[in-house]
């Protein structure tokens, strides 16, 4: 063929493409935060709305897809995963399964828990909360039905780079048993790559991003109440902001993630760990200060306060992004194509050489687990990096919980186990044993859907070993990119030799020391399928349990609410100032109710606006939402069922002068009998204000 004619078919579309966001925020009050696993920090208002983020690429030339997405939650759970399925079954037939499906959480902290099946993460986020579920799985589901509504034809592009200045190691001293000779090939004990995948339809219209690097959403630490989407977040919100022009935050058809990948020693509190009560530092191997123990070591983030912290270290990663988007030439081109099993994790095989077999372990989590780490201490000062049992929480958990067994004991060495939790069934078990492990791929970017958090140096060598499979197979030259919190959620997967120190990563390497081999030999089989178009005979493995547990749950119930003396709900208690200028804080307080009754009565509820008043029309226009990372919403709860509602604007630089003012959206309960109560609507708003 003539040369010219090879530069047309480069410009043609190869694949359809849709992205879509939807809103699953859940209760926003009450629900204990997801993953710091600390009882005392449950929701009490919101600082930024959770999406869901799905992209749809489709072959169309045949039935092939695969769909990726990236929801702003702490972690996909079993429970989730299940229930997405069986909706998009029912809703798509065979279109949409477990093998070209990938779920994926962004990993924030901020997020309501309550979404489990397994007993473990009961504890902490006081059982199994049916508001929170729904909100997540109905949120996931409709973020897809979006994208698979929005399909055309498209192209797709990617490309790499070096994000600075925006994670630590948070345990440098576990990374240093790594083999020095592996450590020398790295010029860092953090992987600073960005990979980021670039959608656009076949006129150039741009769609949206994908992008994945490594790095905790822990900006906003355990002493935040409000609901947000952390780092992470406010990146897809500077992003989205900028493309969808004119639209309100949530709104617009440019979809914008940023997903996680092997984050597991990775945190963004990027100065380091330090006393919080004596100033000092406390980069120990056993991060614990002179004074109060490893309860008092945290780690900071570049801010003045956790706030700006999550801003700065956000706008870095969406800054990088960006200018890789831009940039993007790199087109992705060739089939589709995905691999999936359910594996028993409790009893896999691994041939690490011809003569050597070892086995993984059923699950249990080390003394360090309860320590914590520089992010986020533990419930108990456990130090970390304990490789002996403390004989009176051993007897606790003897009472409480039962002995290990002999044998898991031995499996697990050096680990010295807190939990045996692999041995624990009532009311259910309390982890998982069925595992999902997953590789989708899209032409030359393979997707490793991993179920938890790999360490720095456990994701370089999972990469390397899929990377080499696909070369020898035949298909060199491949992008492997790794996707967190996929699936299922099983704590860390630490290397063998960051296992032997027992820090909390490695305590919380829950299948024992040879988790990492297992993995590595498992997702090498997926890698293989694909590569040599077989992955129709891979073997599905066992099916995981849905326990029928429709909710279990230590929340107060929602009762009736009463207002004060000779006031209504939504009736302003203290009311703005007449004027302020930018940079300052417009706020006000309002009787409020239960933001419950709310996530209950409606799948999005906004709970504020900022309105500007528009001399041209005489009207009041909205300016912001809830949605909007400037706005605060608080909610107190007082004594006899009441309650207030202080919404916040912390009103930026560069802000159009004019009159605002702020409003609320709220529902409370009334009793209307005996045995029934009403949920009831109602506004609120402040006087109107200059900004000057």
């Amino acid at each position: 063929a003539p040369a010219d004619s090879s530069n047309n078919v480069a410009e043609e579309a190869r694949y359809l493409v849709g992205a879509g966001r939807a809103d699953c925020t859940g209760p926003v009050a009450q629900v204990p935060l997801m993953g710091y696993a600390n009882a005392e920090q449950v929701g009490g208002g919101l600082l930024s709305r959770l999406y869901s983020r799905a992209f749809v690429v489709a072959d169309p030339k045949d039935s092939k897809r695969v769909v990726f997405v990236s929801a702003d939650i702490g972690m996909v759970s079993q429970r989730v995963r299940l229930e997405v399925l069986k909706q998009l079954r029912s809703k798509y037939g065979e279109l949409y399964r477990q093998d070209n499906v990938i779920l994926s959480g962004t990993h924030t902290h901020s997020g309501p828990g309550g979404y489990f099946q397994y007993t473990l993460f009961w504890i902490t986020s006081k059982g199994l909360v049916r508001p929170a579920l729904s909100s997540i799985v109905n949120g996931i589901v409709k973020s897809i039905e979006i994208a698979h509504e929005n399909m055309k034809k498209g192209r797709l592009f990617i490309n790499r780079g070096t994000v600075e200045n925006s994670q630590i190691n948070r345990s440098p001293f576990s990374y240093l048993e790594n083999p020095e000779s592996e450590r020398r090939r790295y010029s860092s004990n953090t992987d600073k790559e960005m990979v980021v995948l670039k959608m656009v339809d076949e006129d150039g219209h741009e769609l949206g991003l994908i992008s994945w690097f490594a790095v905790h959403p822990v900006s906003m630490n355990n002493s935040n109440h409000l609901v947000n989407s952390d780092n992470v977040g406010y990146a897809s919100y500077l992003f989205e902001k900028e493309k969808n022009k004119g639209m309100l935050p949530g709104q617009g058809s440019f979809v914008a993630a940023f997903a996680s990948s092997n984050l597991g020693d990775v945190s963004p509190n990027t100065r380091g760990p330090f006393c919080v009560n004596t100033g000092e530092s406390c980069d120990n191997p056993q991060s614990t200060c002179p004074v109060g123990g490893a309860a008092m070591c945290m780690a900071q983030g570049p801010g003045s306060d956790m706030f700006e912290s999550t801003r700065i270290i956000g706008q870095n990663i969406f800054l990088k992004a960006k200018e890789l988007y831009e940039k993007a030439s790199q087109e992705v081109r060739g089939p589709l194509s995905s691999a999936h099993q359910w594996v028993n994790m409790s009893d896999v095989s691994v041939e690490l050489n011809a003569t050597h077999t070892v086995k993984t372990c059923k699950p249990a989590l080390g003394h360090s687990f309860a320590a914590g780490t520089i992010d986020g201490v533990g419930a108990f000062n456990f130090t970390q990096g304990s490789v002996e049992g403390d004989p009176f929480w051993d007897q606790i958990r003897d009472q409480l919980l039962g002995e290990p067994s002999n044998e898991t004991k031995a499996c697990h060495k050096p680990k010295p186990i807190l939990f045996s939790t692999g041995e624990m069934t009532w009311p259910h078990p309390w982890h998982p044993d069925i595992v999902d492990v997953q590789i989708a791929a899209i032409g030359s970017l393979a997707i490793l859907a991993v179920p938890g958090e790999f360490t720095t140096m456990s994701g370089r060598r999972l990469r390397e070993a899929v990377k080499s499979e696909f070369d020898s197979h035949g298909t060199p030259g491949m992008n492997v990119v790794i996707a967190g919190l996929c699936n299922v959620y099983t704590h860390y997967i630490t290397t063998y030799e960051e296992y032997q120190v027992q820090r909390y990563e490695a305590a919380s390497t829950i299948y024992g020391p040879h988790t990492l081999s297992a993995y590595i030999q498992l997702y090498r089989g997926l890698a293989k399928a694909i590569a040599l178009n077989a992955t129709q005979d891979l073997p599905r493995g066992p099916e995981p349990p849905l326990f029928n547990v429709t909710s279990v749950t230590l929340l107060p119930s929602l009762s009736a609410e009463s207002a004060p003396a000779g006031k209504t709900f939504g009736d302003v208690l203290e009311e703005v100032r007449p004027e302020y200028q930018e940079r300052e804080v417009a706020e006000v307080t309002f009787v409020g109710a239960n933001p419950r009754n709310s996530a209950e009565n409606a799948t999005e509820h906004n709970f504020l606006t900022v309105e500007r008043y528009s001399n041209i029309s005489s009207s009041w226009r909205v300016v912001l939402n809830d949605a909007s990372w400037d706005t605060r919403f608080y909610w107190s709860k007082g004594s006899r069922g009441q309650s207030n509602v202080t919404i916040e604007w912390h009103i930026p630089a560069g802000t159009e002068p004019g009159a605002y003012r702020l409003r609320y959206f709220g529902h409370y309960k009334k009793k209307v009998s005996l045995f029934r109560t009403i949920t009831v609507p109602f506004e609120g708003s402040s006087s109107a204000f200059q900004v000057t």
